[in-house]
């Protein structure tokens, strides 16, 4: 016998929603985060450290705004924090992660990655993550400012010369 007024229908209303809208989401969050790391290995635990956050945080979320870019920045801000802490960055400087992120193609590569896969990795973090973001995220510009914490103008820019890098790329 339920006493408290709950429904027999199992769910738990607005909680339901936020995990109905979250589990939504997984499949434009591990695209994303296979595009800043590469490897699908990682970007599954990527993912699910950010599902597990999102859940975690899911009193703090505000419905009516945003979910994508709300998940989209907590994954970023993970993986970020992953490259920091990991134990060959420890010793660089400011801004050498950089470097680390950029994978040179090599034709002895399990994954043979796509040119444009390929291509894509040889561009700066910051272009590449703002590429994803507007390119395939389909995020607007406004969005994608939010997600990364930069001006409007930044991305704007980060994808202008992101894009003609790319072509420049591929054109080699």
């Amino acid at each position: 016998m339920m006493t408290d007024g709950a429904s027999h229908s199992g769910r738990d209303g607005p909680q339901d929603d936020f995990r109905s809208a979250l589990l939504g989401l997984i499949p434009h969050l591990r695209a994303f985060a296979r595009g800043l790391c590469g490897r699908p290995d990682l970007a599954d635990d990527l993912v699910q450290e950010t599902v597990m956050k999102a859940w975690a945080a899911r009193e703090r979320y505000e419905a009516g705004t945003n979910m994508k870019a709300w998940t989209f920045r907590i994954l970023r801000n993970h993986f970020l924090n992953e490259i920091r802490r990991s134990s060959r960055m420890t010793e660089m400087d400011e801004g050498a992660e950089d470097l680390h992120l950029v994978a040179a193609p090599a034709q002895e590569d399990a994954l043979h990655v796509s040119d444009l896969q390929s291509a894509l990795y040889r561009l700066p973090k910051e272009r590449r993550e703002a590429l994803l973001l507007v390119g395939a995220g389909g995020f607007s510009y406004e969005e994608a400012a939010q997600v990364c914490g930069v001006p409007v103008g930044t991305i704007k820019s980060r994808v202008a010369r992101g894009r003609a890098q790319l072509m420049a790329i591929l054109g080699e």
